[in-house]
């Protein structure tokens, strides 16, 4: 697709080249961070499969750079044109008023005073992205092209956040998880067919959990991408056993007719005795046999049944679920309960809360809005680096001939 018809149909698109962000995904970020305020208290952050880096780009405008965005940066211009109202027509307040509008704004001496303790806490921030791909350079960002799944990544990783880390140090230690927030963006090329993209997504998801899990401080918070879809509500349940707070958000930037959507998971608070380690990892893996043959023996036995209506019997096959079989020739089949609740140890579901993020007045990321006559398409803030077709286009301009079969 061309850029111009593109950007035609994304108002985000153009909105990402117009504030010099790298990709329209940086607006995901931003309107969840202003929903749960993700970056307060922040200063150690990893940024997981984050090419082309519009994520890390946040980070860095946002905990490096002191920047604000959203509501935020309204409360400031609000702020500021009361203050100066108060200078310029300050008999028109009452006392009680300019009282008010002085609690709610600084003085200049305040908002230096503050500058300067915002400049000495953006040095302590340490921000490392990873990614497969390359990433091109940011401000303050470490980048590590690296495998997520690899045990070798976490301390790579903590060597990067502190450059005396010893790999010898004690397991579980408060300077072995010094990291305040975990993203993760990632997503896996989508086939189309959604149970299948739905399964790979959600194995992603697991990766990034297992390296945020060896990092996490407690308290800490974890972000990733997920594409919703049917018994999805057991990965919430998993995510629940790991964090006190599961909440699943749509930013308005992302588009409704996607099953994507971001899982934000606060206060990190592992379950007493549990050690993380990327060698022995969540999930299955090479012990699906071993569990499927527990689960097996775990699963009562259950007798043949013979069902009796008006127009006779019939025999009925056995019953694979928890069930009851009584002398009278009656069984009684336990029927899943999909009860809303924390009691998860019952076989009840636990359905995290899902909450739409955004302004409802910004644009709407499935609409197409009418561009003006003067306009000018721009050219992206970042290209790739190396992008998966770059051989095509150097064949394309004759830089290398394919190979004669």
């Amino acid at each position: 697709m061309g850029k111009s018809s593109k950007d035609k149909r994304d108002a985000y698109y153009r909105l990402a080249k117009e504030q010099g962000w790298r990709a329209r995904s940086a607006f995901k970020l931003l309107q969840l961070d202003e929903e749960f305020d993700l970056f307060s208290n922040v200063s150690r952050v990893v940024d997981l499969c984050a090419a082309p880096g519009s994520w890390s780009q946040v980070l860095s405008r946002v905990l490096i750079k002191g920047e604000k965005f959203g509501r935020s940066a309204w409360q400031d211009r609000d702020a500021k044109v009361r203050q100066q109202m108060l200078g310029v027509f300050s008999d028109a307040f009452t006392p009680e008023q300019k009282e008010s509008i002085e609690n709610s704004t600084w003085s200049g001496d305040e908002a230096a005073q503050n500058n300067g303790v915002d400049a000495a806490a953006s040095r302590d921030v340490k921000i490392v992205s990873i990614d497969l791909q390359p990433i091109s350079p940011l401000a303050g960002i470490t980048t590590l092209r690296a495998d997520i799944t690899h045990p070798a990544t976490v301390p790579l990783l903590l060597s990067a956040l502190d450059p005396s880390y010893d790999p010898a140090a004690v397991a579980g230690t408060q300077a072995q998880h010094p990291v305040d927030l975990v993203l993760s963006d990632g997503a896996p090329d989508v086939t189309g067919l959604h149970d299948l993209d739905i399964y790979v997504q959600s194995q992603l998801l697991f990766a990034a959990l297992n390296l945020a899990l060896c990092v996490l401080k407690p308290g800490g918070k974890f972000v990733a991408k997920i594409f919703r879809g049917r018994n999805v509500d057991i990965l919430y349940a998993q995510l629940k056993i790991f964090f006190e707070k599961v909440i699943v958000a749509k930013p308005r930037s992302s588009r409704a007719s996607s099953v994507e959507a971001f899982i934000v998971c606060l206060n990190f608070r592992p379950p007493a005795g549990f050690q993380a380690s990327l060698e022995e990892p969540l999930g299955v893996g090479q012990r699906l046999d071993t569990l499927v043959r527990e689960r097996e023996m775990q699963l009562p036995i259950v007798a043949e049944a013979t069902m009796q209506s008006e127009k006779g019997t019939w025999d009925c096959s056995a019953v694979s679920t928890p069930a009851t079989s009584h002398e009278s020739g009656i069984t009684e089949v336990e029927v899943y309960d999909e009860v809303e609740g924390n009691n998860m140890g019952n076989g009840a579901r636990w359905i995290a809360p899902f909450i739409a993020c955004g302004d409802l007045s910004a644009f709407d990321s499935d609409a197409s809005y009418q561009l003006p006559e003067d306009y000018v398409s721009l050219d992206p803030v970042q290209p790739p680096i190396a992008p998966p077709y770059k051989r095509a286009l150097e064949m394309r301009a004759g830089l290398s001939k394919p190979a004669k079969v």
